[in-house]
């Protein structure tokens, strides 16, 4: 009995060093998914597509890695918001155009779609600190351009894309108007706990009692949680209650977290939204959830004495 007892024990424990081992090794491959099973690393469309007005944008980001982006207006005059996207973590901007076509329309916005390094017509291997610096350089873009109102930039990030988002958000108080996150995870290492449940203990995280035995190893930990608070920006949260891939809990503790030290924060659920479907979940509902937000966070006129109306709005 006592060997058997053994045997298990180290059998185990041999699982669970494997299973860490290759969270380690491969934790950008989990991570970014550049290409989704299936399709190309290049653009199955253009906005051209969808007659749309853009231009191809391309950048260098700090460390020299060659950015590609493009920039849509809705017409070439608009003065509206400028929404800088950023998109979830599989696939490319490409595959996010039958929403951005809504989003012009309904907003009456411009959109800046950057491709990370890796991703797209991007060069370059995808990290967390290049990414953070390919975001940096979008932003510095659109602040330099002359044909938008760069006092009304707005940071749009879904699932990944809000861990990039918040991040630059709080880098830059002077320069991004609003964060709106939508179905965003507080941190890899609870995300792996999520996917590989039996490592809870061992890769700690936010939502873990455990000892936090990967930290120092994660090389992309995106621990949004850790930084949210620092926000004082207006930040809209949108959470699909029915999100198959990050639990809601998540994006309800980063609301939390950031609404302790920020009037500003308003949070929206949505009952029949999935993780890449919320913008399509309850009718119009969505869009007018966002269009008030700006309208009451990012007007027009910035001397406005609405626009620090925060978050006592309904969104009906």
């Amino acid at each position: 009995m006592v060997s058997y007892v053994s045997v298990l024990l180290y059998g185990v424990g041999g699982l669970v060093f494997v299973g860490m081992s290759l969270l380690v090794a491969f934790q950008e491959k989990l991570v970014y998914v550049p290409v989704v099973p299936g399709f190309t690393k290049s653009y199955p469309i253009t906005p051209a597509r969808f007659r749309l007005t853009y231009e191809d944008v391309w950048l260098r980001s700090s460390d020299g890695v060659r950015l590609h982006s493009w920039f849509i207006k809705l017409i070439p005059e608009c003065r509206g918001p400028t929404i800088l996207f950023f998109q979830e973590n599989a696939g490319n901007i490409a595959h996010r155009l039958e929403m951005v076509r809504i989003l012009l329309q309904k907003l009456q916005c411009n959109i800046f779609m950057l491709s990370y390094r890796g991703f797209g017509a991007s060069d370059g291997y995808p990290s967390q600190h290049g990414i953070t610096r390919d975001a940096q350089a979008a932003l510095d873009h659109l602040i330099q351009r002359t044909d938008i109102d760069t006092s009304r930039i707005v940071v749009f990030g879904r699932s990944l894309g809000g861990a990039v988002g918040a991040v630059l958000t709080k880098n830059n108080p002077d320069k991004v108007a609003a964060l709106i996150l939508e179905n965003t995870f507080t941190s890899i290492l609870d995300m792996a706990g999520v996917i590989l449940p039996f490592l809870k203990w061992f890769i700690g995280g936010s939502g873990s009692k455990g000892p936090r035995v990967l930290n120092r190893l994660v090389r992309s930990p995106w621990s949004t949680i850790d930084i949210i608070g620092q926000i004082k920006q207006p930040i809209l949260f949108v959470s699909g209650l029915r999100d198959e891939m990050v639990p809601p809990p998540h994006m309800q503790r980063l609301y939390v977290k950031a609404a302790t030290g920020n009037r500003r924060c308003t949070f929206v659920d949505f009952p029949t939204g999935m993780h890449m479907d919320t913008w399509l979940a309850d009718g119009d509902r969505y869009w007018r959830t966002i269009q008030l937000f700006l309208e009451q966070n990012v007007p027009e006129n910035k001397d406005d004495e609405n626009s620090h109306r925060g978050n006592d709005f309904e969104a009906r």
